[in-house]
């Protein structure tokens, strides 16, 4: 049962105008899964059937960067944060709350001038504590509760010294954390997870229902080609960070005596190269980062697309299967949701390399490329605008002329 709405909506929905709409963000400092679903949340309004408009855009953290031209047309209001170095964005986490109060205090200005009718957040880390004026529904799409507070700190430590520094900041302020995450999370009216997986963690860490509206994947671009011959590599899309796990499979690439290809960069990519290099299995090879048809490019040539991180979603893994390639995945989080063990690919129950190397001769390309695309198209971007814009109607429903 999807908890409803928890107070009176639409207080400022006046027929006779459009639904303005609010949109909060934790940061734009590069284009992942997160800013993909902002975008498209955007587009999704614009398609509406109800006459709404977009006020604005409230955010940590802005680097400046292109997202996308919806999202970069949208007027923008930062924390007070944004004017640290963009380096130490992650190191400033004890201050997200004060961040977060900031751009709560804009809003109910921006409101008092121009009254909003929704507010619509997509969080993985702080911005879901935005308090949204009185009489206006927060709809949250929540990526995760975050994962440094609540399932993952650990992966979030290495040997390195910022590995240690970082268990040290969290062993220090995670406990208040936690609190105000929680708290905060009564700022909510209706949350809106991405997967099964993340619609537990918000009942684990809030106490809360969540409906699923899983991200939408880009099928269109992501396709199978005739022209381009499968090489027998492996392939990883991912940030280079600890909890990506990206160690696993670089051992489980070496135990199968296979070429890797690992796609995107981080703060762990100089351990990830050392891990690398005490391997005496199949190469390994770092793109750093990639233009999507470069990557659509590696899809399509790749025998199998590893995913060893308990991942929320994993659009990535997706967009591989969109291509006709299997995926090999933890059999956990949002794999679940999007693998199906045996016909798209291999989920495998442990961390062990030998396990991971018998997924990887198991997986047959050929055979499974039809199965995998079927699969992918489950997730195409109408599905998520019909059922996002669902979720809106639900928290703001229409009124009646008066």
């Amino acid at each position: 049962m999807v908890d409803p709405p928890r107070q009176p909506a639409c207080w400022n929905n006046q027929p006779d105008r459009p639904l303005r709409i609010a949109l909060a963000h934790d940061w734009l400092v590069g284009t992942r899964g997160g800013e993909l679903v902002l975008d498209a949340i955007a587009h999704a309004i614009e398609q509406w059937d109800r006459p709404a408009t977009i006020t604005g855009l409230y955010t940590m953290f802005d680097s400046g960067v292109p997202i996308s031209d919806a999202i970069d047309a949208l007027p923008r209001t930062v924390s007070p944060l944004n004017r640290a170095s963009g380096a130490l964005r992650r190191w400033l986490l004890p201050a997200y709350p004060a961040a977060v109060a900031s751009l709560s205090r804009s809003l109910a200005r921006d409101h008092a001038r121009t009254p909003i009718d929704l507010l619509v957040s997509t969080s993985s880390a702080a911005i879901k504590g935005l308090r949204a004026p009185p009489g206006v529904p927060h709809v949250c799409y929540c990526h995760t509760p975050a994962r440094y507070l609540w399932s993952q700190s650990d992966q979030y430590e290495s040997g390195d010294a910022k590995g240690i520094a970082r268990g040290v900041g969290l062993g220090v302020f995670s406990g208040a954390l936690r609190e105000w995450d929680r708290d905060s999370s009564d700022r909510v009216d209706l949350f809106v997870a991405n997967s099964g997986h993340t619609r537990d963690q918000i009942r684990i860490a809030y106490g809360r229902d969540a409906s699923v509206v899983h991200p939408p994947v880009r099928t269109g671009y992501f396709t199978p080609s005739d022209e381009t011959q499968r090489d027998g590599s492996l392939l990883v899309v991912s940030a280079l960070e600890p909890y990506k796990r990206v160690d696993l499979a670089i051992d489980a690439a070496a135990a199968a005596g296979r070429h890797l290809t690992v796609i995107g960069t981080g703060s762990h990519e100089r351990s990830l190269r050392s891990h690398a290099a005490g391997h005496r299995g199949g190469p390994v090879t770092f793109v750093g980062h990639a233009r999507d048809d470069e990557v659509r490019d590696a899809m399509r040539r790749a025998r199998a697309f590893l995913m060893p991180q308990v991942e929320d979603f994993g659009i990535t893994s997706v967009e591989a299967q969109a291509c006709g390639t299997p995926v090999i995945a933890r059999r956990a989080g949002g794999a679940l949701d999007t693998v199906i063990d045996g016909r798209t690919g291999m989920l495998v129950a442990s961390e062990a390399p030998e396990d991971w190397s018998a997924a990887i001769r198991a997986v047959r390309p050929p055979e499974m490329a039809g199965a995998c695309r079927s699969n992918a198209i489950r997730f195409g971007a109408s599905r998520f605008r019909r059922e996002i814009l669902g979720a809106m109607d639900a928290a703001c429903p229409p009124r009646g002329p008066a």
